[in-house]
């Protein structure tokens, strides 16, 4: 739906509110700056298909930002403002944006490298105008623009991969002409699939730059909701802001959980939760413990799915099919799963492989051909690098990605059921399993290990989580070493597995054998 529908409907209703309560915007205000904006990029020469870069930390701005492109038929790239400058270069440079509008603290790291990119037509900055950035709310005040006529046609995002295996790629759709409007499919999902209605107080608690939170933002307002944006996640502070707000729908990722399930007992007491109806979380696996202790603590309103930015299919598994058939990410609800083999035929039920989705639409990773040809089977499918199985009810479990597989002693070992077994020990905060060079067995098992706080690593300890995971999972896929580190992860809980191989793969002393 149109938001200058919800605008006209009902001006002065709430859009966008900061969590902080720094800044908030009516519906009215929303279709106003978000339009001026557009029109300004247009004056400016930005056509249909033509792209802009969003460098900005979660505001109500960076809503505006993303229906002014949305509203004129641009792609639109968020980019991950905890990446380094020559990264965020990177991607600006490789979408080929024309436009690029900041925070006002990262305009020194957009300055060091815009002047290099001379296909930046405009370069906006959220407040008053700095060397080499006009004022984005100069822009948003000029009324002059209301007068200026806007072709209006959907545009759309274009997100960068997580960049965890290796450089990010720009993951782009074919550009439609779609009347401005017409509902996307992550649109149709979260009305569908996840209730979200005119009614709906959405908690947006991760970066804005993540697909998944931008997503189920602009879907909360293209239904005319009410979006509660936090500028980061403190766990305290999320749970304040549900009972404040009546939150109706969050999305959180299982990093979340853990800290909020490490709060003492008496602060997630005193919260009112009973406003919530469907708490979602995705983007990483979330131990089976930690889903069930979510469940008895939130009530049956913990949702799950799978999906990626490429868009190309999605999962879905709500608590009752969750408690039946534990540890699954549902069911597909957009496209079908396959299972296939090395040599992309399709596996029998109950074996794992490479899991495809067939029946969605196509995309590309933006000037990477290769990637693009590797992520589509011979019949056409699209995956995501994951593997896994499908049962006999055709719920879907994850195993891991074939890069993550290791092989020890001919044996193939999948790092997630060690991980989920060392996840159970109380001493464990969060957990990583890869395999490192054996001359004995090619590879072997190591697992490092974040303690939780106050904890302190030993050789004890890292024999006692051995031994743990002993009890629970077969011995070969036991870890034959423990270290203990901090474990990189992306804001949305991703685990960055390829930084732990590179360091852990080049030698460190063994803490147990």
């Amino acid at each position: 739906m149109h938001i200058g529908i919800h605008a006209q409907a009902n001006p002065e209703r709430t859009a966008v509110a900061m969590g902080d309560g720094s800044a908030a915007l009516s519906y009215a205000a929303l279709d106003r700056r978000s339009r001026r904006l557009a029109t300004h990029l247009r004056s400016r020469g930005l056509q249909r298909g033509d792209h802009i870069a969003v460098l900005m930390r979660n505001s109500c701005d960076y809503l505006c930002v993303c229906w002014a492109a949305q509203r004129s038929g641009l792609y639109f790239t968020p980019v991950n403002w905890h990446l380094a400058m020559e990264e965020m270069a990177y991607i600006v440079e490789d979408c080929g944006a024309q436009a690029l509008v900041v925070s006002p603290t990262e305009v020194e790291a957009a300055r060091a490298f815009a002047g290099r990119l001379p296909r930046l037509a405009q370069r906006l900055a959220a407040g008053p105008a700095q060397a080499g950035f006009d004022s984005l709310d100069a822009v948003f005040d000029d009324a002059a623009l209301d007068d200026m006529a806007l072709d209006e046609v959907e545009g759309q995002p274009m997100f960068y991969s997580s960049g965890t295996t290796g450089r990010p790629k720009g993951i782009k759709r074919p550009a439609g002409a779609a009347p401005w409007g017409t509902p996307g499919v992550a649109d149709q999902l979260a009305s569908r699939l996840h209730g979200i209605g005119p009614d709906a107080v959405v908690l947006s608690l991760a970066p804005l730059y993540h697909a998944a939170p931008l997503s189920w933002a602009m879907a909360a307002l293209r239904q005319g909701g009410r979006v509660v944006v936090m500028p980061s996640f403190v766990p305290a502070e999320a749970l304040a802001l549900i009972a404040r707000h009546r939150v109706t729908h969050a999305q959180f990722v299982p990093t979340m959980f853990v800290r909020m399930l490490d709060l003492p007992a008496e602060e997630r007491q005193r919260h009112d939760l009973s406003s919530l109806r469907m708490v979602v979380h995705s983007a990483a696996p979330c131990p089976v413990d930690i889903k069930r202790r979510m469940l008895d603590w939130f009530g049956p309103v913990v949702h799950e799915y799978y999906a990626g930015s490429e868009n190309n299919g999605l999962c879905a598994v709500g608590p009752a099919d969750w408690l039946a058939h534990p540890g699954t990410v549902g069911r597909p609800v957009f496209g079908q799963v396959r299972v296939l083999d090395e040599n992309e035929d399709e596996l029998p039920t109950g074996e794992v492989g490479a899991l495809y989705f067939s029946g969605t639409p196509p995309f590309e990773y933006h000037g990477d051909r290769d990637k693009t040809r590797r992520a589509f089977s011979k019949q056409g499918w699209s995956t995501l690098g994951d593997f896994g199985h499908v049962d006999a009810e055709g719920f879907v479990y994850l195993a891991d990605r074939r890069t993550d597989l290791i092989l020890s002693g001919g044996v193939n070992i999948y790092p997630r059921e060690t991980e989920e077994a060392l996840a159970l020990h109380p001493a464990v905060q969060d957990v990583a399993v890869v395999g490192v060079p054996s001359a004995e067995f090619g590879e072997d098992v190591l697992a490092v290990v974040e303690l939780r706080a106050g904890l302190q690593p030993d050789a004890a300890l890292a024999q006692a989580l051995i031994d743990f995971s002993r009890g629970r999972i077969a011995h070969f896929k036991c870890p034959r070493r423990v270290e203990f580190d901090t474990l990189p992860r992306t804001a949305t809980g991703k685990l960055l597995r390829r930084l732990v191989k590179e360091k852990w793969r080049q030698g460190a002393p063994a803490t147990a054998a």
